[in-house]
């Protein structure tokens, strides 16, 4: 097996995390410069609870586009409402025509359909 595995001491460890916190250079060039994976940079971050270290992902909005993510939800939660209504009125109308096809002595509710003209 080729796979050459590295060890790195603490101190080097402690070192690498020291010079990310300077802001010199960034996980990735560090990374590139100690020929070291930024995942591995990430696990040692999180072994030392640097967790003011780790990317972090500021979302900053308007008061405006708050009001229309809300205004969307809401919509997109009346929406779900109609698709079930409409999934249950078709389940609702299948059992009547079911149940008429058989009472009318027919075969299948496609031969009613076909005798009603209703389109599938």
């Amino acid at each position: 097996n080729d796979k050459v595995i590295r060890r790195y001491s603490e101190p080097f460890k402690l070192k690498i995390l020291d010079e990310i916190t300077t802001g010199k250079l960034n996980k990735n060039q560090l990374g590139k410069l100690y020929g070291i994976a930024p995942t591995t940079i990430n696990e040692w971050i999180r072994k030392y609870n640097r967790k003011d270290l780790m990317n972090t992902r500021v979302k900053v909005e308007t008061k405006d586009e708050i009001t229309r993510i809300k205004e969307l939800q809401k919509e997109i939660e009346q929406l779900k409402k109609l698709l079930l209504k409409k999934d249950l009125d078709a389940l609702v109308l299948d059992s009547y025509l079911e149940v008429a096809a058989e009472d009318l002595g027919y075969k299948s509710v496609a031969e009613l359909k076909k005798k009603l003209s209703i389109k599938p």
